[in-house]
């Protein structure tokens, strides 16, 4: 009995200490940042608003109609942005081909992107879509979430100088760019309240990626407006109730975009003071949060949960590198990103449409 006694102890030892083992090396591989954007990733997220740029159908229009003579299909309405579902998806689809094949030129071999910029992206295509934008009735259609991403999509063009294909479309573009900076300069000053939504109109996000183009292209006008604006609605907020997030068919967190924006807007110290206040349990060692989780990806709005999930790590990422003692975000942005990620190619089309974008955003983020 003594000797099955010692025997066992020594197995229940050395499998404990296997564990241990195990774990350590499973903390590691979590604690370091592993996420990388390379080719077999871009080939995989670009796959993606190639397919669905030229699909027309199904859309979500989203206008107003003034009478029945409006009524016309979605690529006569806009003849650069009908794809992809809706208008503010065909805009960061195209930001990601952009981006992509900045960074990835051989996804070009073929010639194929470069074709379908040329044909689409041209002064008469502008022309049918800024006159949409200036029907009286439609001046609104797809504030801010869609004119930030096209901004986005203006950045992207304009950072790459050695591109004088680029160059040209950014030109070609540039009343679009026009008409949403001024757009967004008159609706600021009337925006009292933030809206804090898990969505499209959640004020936060558009203002981020607004205010990263406006810095990038040197519209300081814009920039300085965001910058006020941000100040004034955000400023004096704290403690902000992430644990009741998310909602059913979230894919922003109002929280941490918020807590993104800031980042962007307050330097180091001001940004430290302010978010201890704004989130305190970010600062915790064991800060977690759990993903969100997809029950019908089929359901368009459901599946926004898988967003959410990118979404929440683009915002862990920067805040990181914000301040860099919060690091032990990494792992948590990371966890939020690899549960997301498997699905955007095996997706339904109510996914597939738009989530490239966003995983893309996130492993831009790091």
């Amino acid at each position: 009995m003594k000797k099955y006694l010692i025997l066992f102890l020594t197995i229940s030892v050395f499998y404990s200490c296997k564990q241990e083992k195990q774990t350590e090396k499973s903390i590691e591989k979590t604690s370091s940042s592993t996420l990388k954007l390379e080719l077999a990733e871009a080939q995989k997220i670009i796959a993606l608003p190639l397919h669905c740029l030229e699909v027309e159908y199904p859309n979500k229009l989203g206008q107003v109609l003034k009478s029945s003579d409006e009524l016309k299909s979605p690529k006569e309405l806009r003849p650069i942005f009908y794809g992809c579902f809706d208008w503010h998806s065909s805009a960061h689809g195209y930001w990601s081909v952009v981006k992509l094949w900045k960074q990835f030129p051989e996804l070009n071999n073929d010639g194929k992107i470069e074709a379908l910029l040329t044909r689409v992206l041209t002064p008469e295509n502008v022309a049918v879509e800024a006159a949409f934008f200036n029907q009286e009735h439609n001046k609104n259609f797809e504030r801010t979430y869609g004119w930030a991403w096209f901004f986005k999509l203006q950045e992207e063009l304009y950072t790459w100088k050695d591109n004088p294909k680029a160059q040209q479309w950014y030109q070609t573009l540039k009343p679009l760019e026009t008409i949403f900076s001024e757009r967004y300069l008159t609706y600021l000053p009337k925006l009292n309240y933030p809206i804090r939504t898990g969505t499209h109109d959640n004020t936060a996000f558009g203002m981020a990626l607004s205010l990263e183009y406006a810095e990038t292209v040197g519209n300081t006008q814009l920039k300085d407006a965001i910058v006020a604006k941000a100040k004034e609605l955000f400023m004096k907020d704290v403690n902000c109730p992430i644990t009741y997030e998310p909602s059913g068919h979230d894919f922003l967190s109002p929280c941490l975009q918020e807590a993104w924006l800031m980042s962007k807007v307050l330097d180091t110290k001001d940004y430290k003071t302010w978010l201890n206040a704004f989130l305190p349990q970010l600062f915790d060692q064991n800060f977690d949060l759990e993903i969100g989780k997809v029950s019908d990806r089929t359901d368009g709005h459901l599946v926004h949960l898988d967003g959410l999930n990118f979404s929440r790590a683009t915002c862990l990422f920067q805040i990181a590198k914000k301040l860099p003692e919060l690091h032990h975000l990494k792992p948590v942005a990371e966890k939020h990103f690899n549960a997301a990620f498997p699905n955007i190619s095996n997706d339904d089309y109510m996914g597939s449409h738009w989530l490239g974008s966003f995983a893309l955003q996130a492993l831009d983020a790091q």
